[in-house]
């Protein structure tokens, strides 16, 4: 079996861990995970997505899990703000850098924040994806450092496609998103 197989089969586990929900450790802190992985597993990171969501879906679960796509809310929010046409139009006529600068504009971190705040309702673990399909609109560490604001206690666990290393994230492992060294790594490196 595949060492991503293996890490992944430790996620529920731990989700099921009081002290996943709880926070971690002495000072209670922030309880936010990140799961790394490299590219190339993408799409069997999202099938077993769907299988925690799954697992923790029926009535009596005491994990109410909820799932923020970051570029299907990127692209939910563009259609609410009645722009998402006009992106293909300006690309067209404007070029690549235009566009670039005013989705740069657009893909601010509270819109994110807000939808999110919006749609949490009772659920007490959040995941987030699409962290890959957003970039460069989008920073993962803008995210996280403006999502404590809005989620106080609930745990988030962001899957990222690329190495965390406790301190700093390199997406696809080749680009430095920034430094972020408040998260946990959820399963370590095998």
């Amino acid at each position: 079996m595949s060492n991503i197989y293996k890490r992944l089969d430790k996620i529920i586990p731990k989700i099921k861990e009081e002290k996943f929900i709880e926070g971690r450790g002495l000072g209670n802190e922030i309880s936010f995970y990140v799961f790394d992985y490299e590219p190339e597993h993408e799409l069997v990171v999202r099938d077993y997505i769907l299988h925690i969501k799954k697992e923790f879906s029926h009535e009596n679960s005491n994990r109410k899990v909820i799932e923020f796509d970051l570029y299907k809310m990127m692209i939910e929010i563009a259609k609410e703000r009645g722009i998402f046409d006009r992106v293909f139009q300006m690309e067209e006529e404007r070029g690549k850098d235009v566009l670039f600068r005013a989705m740069t504009n657009f893909a601010k971190p509270e819109i994110f924040l807000d939808k999110i705040e919006e749609q949490i309702e009772n659920h007490n673990v959040v995941i987030l994806t699409g962290v890959g399909k957003v970039y460069p609109f989008v920073r993962s560490h803008n995210i996280l450092n403006n999502l404590q604001e809005v989620i106080e206690k609930t745990p988030v666990i962001m899957f990222f496609p690329g190495k965390y290393d406790g301190s700093s994230l390199q997406l696809f492992g080749k680009f430095k998103d920034d430094n972020y060294y408040r998260a946990f790594r959820l399963v370590d490196k095998l």
